[in-house]
């Protein structure tokens, strides 16, 4: 055979021999999962409307004894994720296309699969895999075009998935929605969440009567961890316990528009004397600079709360409380009596 033949002949053959080899010693090569979405989170203050097929916002951390809750919304093709009570994450996510819908309902994580791969499609991967269904429903890293894409599941951008998987335990609560079926609340989700992470069906307390300043309902969540919530757009305070909402108040801003953009603070030590609380800023996404810095003291004299709310959420708070300030409103855009969220239904 001539060697102009030859040597094309040899580097094909010698080509397949390497593949099988590299194949062979490093299966996992072959079969590593694609990664989808951005490998960041964007910052906090972009608005969750604004945020683009693959990208997603993870603000932080607020410790495993945080109840948590995930919402989704079909209509808005986005996840967020509750700590608390409180908005922890939010990211795009891609749903079921016609023929293989997303089902709505209160779901719980059922099983947990870090390198999951699918028994029904060819194989493929499913990275960071929490089944909500026995017949296939999960949230799981996955294509993310902008619309719904899937075959029923949630796809997450892949870092965000992680973070999830990581973060979540069996048996905690999912909720899907969509308009027409679920309350807005679910299907539009704002700052605070809409259903108790406990898994009770019923929606959170709506804001307060026009004639009525302030709620304190310290009873129906006797103990969890403390967190608060400030929004200088609705002009409200929230305490949360155990991801139950506690108690609301109106208050009102000295200097409005002083603070802009959301902010996070933990609360230090308490003080030898018992007086107010420290608050030490968190470097959340797009804030990473003030992470150690204290809440000044102008900032806190800015706020005025009613004197007999501050003296009942005081008791409650201890080191390791989370404070959320913010400019995003967290009042729904309609109000309405509670409802209760819709049980779960079948794909169509």
């Amino acid at each position: 055979m001539p060697t102009s033949r030859i040597l094309p002949f040899r580097r094909r053959w010698l080509a397949s021999l390497g593949a099988v080899t590299l194949t062979s010693l490093l299966p996992g090569l072959a079969r590593a999962a694609p990664v989808w979405g951005a490998p960041r989170s964007s910052p906090v203050d972009l608005p969750p409307a604004e945020l683009k097929a693959g990208q997603w916002i993870w603000a932080g951390d607020s410790g495993p004894a945080s109840p948590m809750v995930v919402v989704v919304s079909l209509n808005e093709q986005r996840a967020y994720v509750y700590r608390n009570g409180l908005l922890e994450a939010v990211s795009t996510v891609s749903t079921g296309k016609p023929g293989h819908a997303t089902p709505t309902g209160v779901f719980t994580i059922l099983q947990k699969d870090r390198n999951h791969r699918s028994s029904l499609y060819n194989d493929a991967p499913m990275p960071f895999q929490e089944r909500l269904t026995w017949d296939g429903v999960a949230l799981h890293a996955g294509g993310l075009p902008g619309y719904p894409e899937s075959h029923g599941c949630v796809h997450l951008p892949t870092e965000f998935a992680r973070r999830l998987f990581e973060t979540t335990a069996l048996g905690v609560t999912v909720v899907i929605g969509k308009d027409g079926v679920s309350p807005a609340s679910v299907v539009h989700p704002t700052m605070l969440s809409p259903v108790a992470a406990r898994g009770a069906f019923d929606v959170a307390p709506g804001p307060l009567a026009a004639d009525e300043n302030s709620r304190w309902t310290p009873e129906v969540a006797p103990a969890g961890p403390v967190s608060l919530v400030l929004s200088s757009r609705d002009e409200r305070l929230v305490v949360l316990r155990g991801g139950v909402e506690i108690g609301r108040t109106r208050f009102r801003l000295r200097q409005p528009g002083a603070w802009t953009g959301t902010h996070a603070f933990t609360m230090a030590a308490a003080t030898a004397d018992g007086g107010e609380p420290r608050w030490i800023a968190v470097g959340v996404p797009g804030h990473e600079g003030e992470a150690g810095q204290a809440l000044d003291r102008a900032a806190i004299d800015n706020v005025e709360i009613p004197p007999a709310f501050v003296a009942s959420v005081l008791p409650l708070l201890q080191p390791g409380s989370v404070l959320v300030a913010t400019d995003a409103p967290i009042l729904p855009g309609s109000t309405g009596p509670r409802q209760r969220v819709v049980d779960a239904e079948p794909p169509t």
